[in-house]
């Protein structure tokens, strides 16, 4: 039995769904996203909220329906608040500036490194060593910063790099004489 699965996703104020044709249609404040629908599981408006069920007692069914609850929660939490990652940049000379619906980040390389911002993304620099990538789908927030990081991933003797906020990064000794 799923823990994540037997919740029921509450839909707050101002948030309306609607199932037609096998795919999941949420609004909100902030825009609208929409799931394709598996067939495994079985999807029940309330007016608390959507109820995710396995419509059968297969193993595919019980396996997907954790999953499908949380990717309906991610719907209904993008449309309301929206998600946001945060990079921070380390090392001499590395520097983002954000210029309209381009990234451009200097990381040591002998050319610029231009990332042009996907429709439904906004990209902020507050400083040249921090970038915020914000938006109501958690997929594409999370795919452009791993697109953003794989350019310069963190090394474990300086920790030069681009890491994500938060994140450790093992730091190793180095060479001794």
């Amino acid at each position: 039995m799923s823990r994540i699965g037997k919740k029921p996703v509450s839909i707050p104020s101002g948030v309306t769904a609607t199932i037609d044709g096998g795919v999941l249609n949420v609004k909100g404040p902030k825009g609208t996203l929409s799931l394709t629908l598996r067939d495994e599981i079985s999807y029940t408006l309330d007016d608390g909220g959507i109820l995710v069920k396995p419509a059968n007692d297969s193993k595919s069914a019980r396996a997907f329906w954790g999953m499908q609850r949380t990717l309906v929660q991610n719907l209904v939490t993008g449309v309301t608040e929206g998600f946001t990652k945060k990079l921070l940049i380390t090392g001499v000379g590395y520097r983002a500036n954000s210029q309209g619906k381009k990234l451009k980040l200097q990381l040591g390389y002998s050319h610029d490194v231009d990332i042009d911002v996907p429709e439904g993304i906004e990209i902020k620099t507050p400083d040249q060593t921090t970038v915020e990538i914000s938006g109501i789908d958690k997929q594409k927030v999370g795919q452009i910063a791993a697109e953003i990081r794989r350019w310069r991933k963190p090394e474990p003797y300086k920790g030069k790099g681009i890491k994500y906020d938060g994140e450790y990064i093992f730091r190793k000794e180095g060479k001794k004489k």
